[in-house]
Order: structure tokens, then C-alpha cells, then sequence
């Protein structure tokens, strides 16, 4: 019994030391990515000195000044304009309720800021060569973006990290803008997954457009592998965007989803309609039960790359690199 009871505490030692050696060594890598609150500046504007306010913001961010009045208020941003004053002003009135409450919410941004850092220190350490920039929050239109890339940095957009049951979601649900299977995921738990996937989007740009199925399939699953490596530690239902019953229907039918998409779909289609069935957001899948969750092409690709990774000792960045057609032969993808 004794020398049972060493066995199992030695495989368990094993194991644990061959666990902490798959994880990359972060010593000597720092990210420090600087927060600026341009919404605390914006929203402090006296609308009765709105131009001498609007100039004190231009000279405070004139990096983010001019990209948040023209691609997200619409206006030149000029102080001295009619239009980019009206305009101003009436966000300001008509938005100062949402950025109290999200004030409130995000009273701290430090530990959001220590998450994206810890993201991004595993970016750097399977792509030293990129450099991270600041941090921008501010407060936009609801429909303006979560996260956009900006000169020197990301600029995160709060008001769609204000909680999946704030009031204003359930009135844009009604008009359709953000039906709840969107809106759920408005969680500030998603921020360093949105900043990582923006930061990506920039570093390997999608190449998959009016490419068939199987490879964009493969593409994306590719998306899903690095984004595993880079936010070892974040569940796959913040990664994906999955429930976690719809990751836990993945896992029981992905046989069947496999021989559903072989049997029933050509995977060198390159019809839009067919791409987005598989590729895109939706509530679910159509032709599959409503159990399944949308976008499962991309879940069916990760799992296509990580099968393939598992057989072949291969680099991260020349699985990233490799034929989408090569990988899956190599990959013997069967699944029961």
C-alpha cells in the first residue's frame, strides 16, 4: 500500500511539472500597457464652456480626440464648428446617465488592465517583435465598437461591458441591435478577450474571404488554438462566446456535427449563405438542434488544430502559417 501510495504521489508530480513545462516561461517579458480614461475627460465638459471644453480634450488625447469625433460621433471635432458642437452636446445630455452608471462599474480599471497585460505578455512571448500600446476607455454610441485598434494602442468602448442585464440592452434587444444571444456576452470579463482578438486581427490579418468552407473552417479554428495559448487560464465559454451548455453539447455530438457538415454541405462551398450558416453569429445553428450554438465552424476548426497539434510537434507560429487543406489531411480529423 505504501508503495502505491508513492507511485500515485509520483505520477502526480510528474504530471504537474510536465503541466508548468507546457506553459510558456513569462520571466523577463513586461508589458505595461498605460490606462487613459478619455470618457472621465469628455463627460467633464461644462456645457456651458462647451468649446473651451472640447479644446481642452483635443489638447489632453490628440491622438484619440480626432478618431472618436469622427468615426464615432460623426463630426469633424473642430471646437469652433456648429455641427461638432450640436453634436457634442447632445451626447453629452443624452449620454451622461450611461457613462454614470459604467463610471460606477468601472470606478477601477485596474484589475481589467492587469488581465489584457497578462494576455498580451503571452502575445509578446510567441511574437516578441510586437509592441503593445496604451489602453483608451471611453463611452460611445451603443453601437459604436468594444474594442478598435487606434495609432498607439486599443481604445475599449465601455458601453458594451456594462453587464448583460443593463436596462439599455433589453430596449436595443426589441429594436434588434443587440438580440440577447449577443448582448449576454456584454460582460466586462470579455474585454481582454475582444482587446486580444483586435490585436490579432491586426497582427495576422483574416485572409479567409470568398475562400471555401474547409478552409475557413480550418482558418478560424487557427484563430481559436492561438487565442487558447494566449488566455491559458480564461474559460472557453468567455473565448468562444459559447454558453456553457452549448460548449457541453459541442463536446457530447462532435461526431455527429462532424458528419453533419461532410454529409449534408459541400466544404468547398464558397457561397456566402452557406459560410455564414457555419460561420457567423446567430442563436444557433441551422439544420442542428437549437442546443447547438452559432458559429460552429470555428469550434469544429479548433478542434481540427488542436488534433493535429497534439499528433505533430510542431512551432505555433508555423501551424498558424500552414495550408488549411494540408493541416486537416495531416490531421486524420475522425471524431466519434
Amino acid at each position: 500500500m505504501q508503495k502505491l501510495t508513492l507511485f500515485l504521489l509520483s505520477s502526480l508530480l510528474f504530471l504537474a511539472c510536465n503541466d508548468r513545462d507546457k506553459d510558456p516561461d513569462l520571466k523577463g517579458i513586461k508589458v505595461n500597457m498605460p490606462v487613459e480614461r478619455f470618457e472621465q475627460s469628455f463627460f467633464a465638459i461644462d456645457s456651458n464652456q462647451l468649446v473651451d471644453g472640447l479644446k481642452g480634450v483635443m489638447a489632453k488625447y490628440p491622438d484619440f480626440y480626432p478618431v472618436f469625433m469622427r468615426n464615432i460621433l460623426g463630426v469633424s471635432g473642430n471646437p469652433e464648428e456648429e455641427a461638432t458642437q450640436q453634436v457634442s452636446l447632445m451626447f453629452l445630455r443624452g449620454y451622461a446617465s450611461v457613462e454614470d452608471s459604467l463610471g460606477q462599474k468601472f470606478s477601477d480599471f485596474k484589475k481589467n488592465q492587469a488581465e489584457i497585460e497578462t494576455g498580451f505578455s503571452y502575445l509578446k512571448y510567441y511574437f516578441p517583435e510586437y509592441q503593445p500600446g496604451k489602453l483608451i476607455t471611453f463611452v460611445g454610441p451603443f453601437d459604436a465598437p468594444g474594442v478598435a485598434l487606434v495609432d498607439k494602442g486599443l481604445a475599449i468602448g465601455l458601453q458594451q461591458y456594462a453587464g448583460k442585464d443593463f436596462s439599455v440592452y433589453q430596449v436595443l434587444d426589441e429594436q434588434q441591435l443587440f438580440p440577447k444571444y449577443i448582448s449576454r456576452r456584454f460582460e466586462p470579463q470579455y474585454i481582454p478577450v475582444s482587446c486580444l482578438n483586435a490585436a490579432l486581427g491586426e497582427l495576422i490579418p483574416d485572409s479567409t474571404v470568398g475562400r471555401p468552407l474547409i478552409e475557413q473552417v480550418v482558418e478560424k479554428g487557427k484563430r481559436w488554438y492561438l487565442l487558447d495559448k494566449l488566455l491559458p487560464k480564461t474559460a472557453d465559454s468567455i473565448k468562444t462566446g459559447y454558453t456553457l451548455k452549448q460548449l457541453a453539447w459541442c463536446e457530447e455530438n462532435e461526431g455527429n456535427i462532424w458528419s453533419y457538415l461532410t454529409q449534408n454541405e459541400n466544404l468547398n462551398s464558397i457561397d456566402p449563405i452557406v459560410i455564414q450558416t457555419y460561420i457567423g453569429e446567430s442563436p444557433f445553428t441551422q439544420g442542428m438542434p437549437e442546443a447547438s450554438p452559432g458559429n460552429i465552424g470555428q469550434w469544429i476548426g479548433w478542434q481540427i488544430v488542436k488534433k493535429y497539434a497534439a499528433d505533430h510537434k510542431t512551432d505555433l507560429r508555423d501551424i498558424l502559417k500552414m495550408d488549411a487543406r494540408k493541416l486537416l489531411e495531416e490531421a486524420k480529423y475522425k471524431p466519434k
